[in-house]
């Protein structure tokens, strides 16, 4: 399945009741500051370079982030510091993301989550996470990715449960941390990063220097082959 297809499919995506409602009604009540919007409300699609090696793995749309521009980490907190450090690492041609027509591209990156759907409290149901995991088999199928960098312990489980089905980890959970990086089969590479949420953010357990680390590590694994592990 190539990307656009890929990218058609989530958004038309209907296996979980419990977001789709949840989508909708925010959709519909809106937040304040947002009345002159039209929200999204839909499943939010992976977002970036088809072509990029590095794949960034988020958890799920926020409320009035995503389900309201209808792209990846745009309009919300989080977002801001996720392009802020892809500008500054050249994986972004700009620092701001807003809205989905704003100009803003990727460049060696996409960004994909685990859940597509913004979910009540920003903690999807397992089963949830579990019906997401083919369009996030399907983003892996979908371009040749050599570094994979996971926002949150969620993600990074999730990562490393697809890595192990594609053999491309065995053993134990490898254990996460911030700048954390495990070797992969292939030459690929996995990295820990704190979510740039703002509970990590305000209370400083992610400081701007920390997130530029990770990817500084990124551009470093995609000139050269991996060599770290845990």
């Amino acid at each position: 399945m190539n990307w656009n297809e890929l990218n058609r499919r989530i958004v038309n995506c209907e296996l979980c009741p419990r977001l789709r409602k949840y989508c909708a009604a925010i959709a519909e009540e809106k937040r304040h500051a947002y009345l002159d919007w039209i929200y999204w409300g839909k499943p939010v699609a992976n977002f970036g370079d088809p072509a990029g090696r590095l794949l960034i793995v988020g958890l799920a749309p926020a409320a009035h982030g995503a389900n309201r521009t209808g792209r990846m980490f745009t309009g919300d907190r989080s977002g801001e510091w996720l392009y802020r450090a892809l500008y500054k690492a050249g994986f972004a041609n700009q620092p701001v993301s807003e809205r989905s027509d704003d100009g803003l591209r990727l460049v060696n990156c996409s960004i994909t989550a685990t859940c597509h759907c913004a979910p009540p409290g920003n903690k999807p149901a397992p089963r949830e996470i579990a019906n997401c995991r083919n369009w996030f088999q399907g983003t892996i199928d979908a371009v040749p990715f050599k570094v994979f960098l996971a926002l949150g312990q969620i993600a990074w489980r999730a990562t490393i449960d697809e890595c192990r089905r594609r053999d491309w980890w065995s053993g134990k959970l490898p254990r996460f941390g911030h700048a954390t990086e495990v070797s992969l089969a292939g030459d690929r590479v996995l990295i820990g990063s704190y979510h740039p949420s703002q509970q990590n953010t305000f209370t400083g357990k992610l400081t701007e220097p920390m997130f530029d680390r990770v990817f500084a590590l990124a551009r470093k694994h995609l000139r050269t082959g991996s060599r770290h592990t845990v």
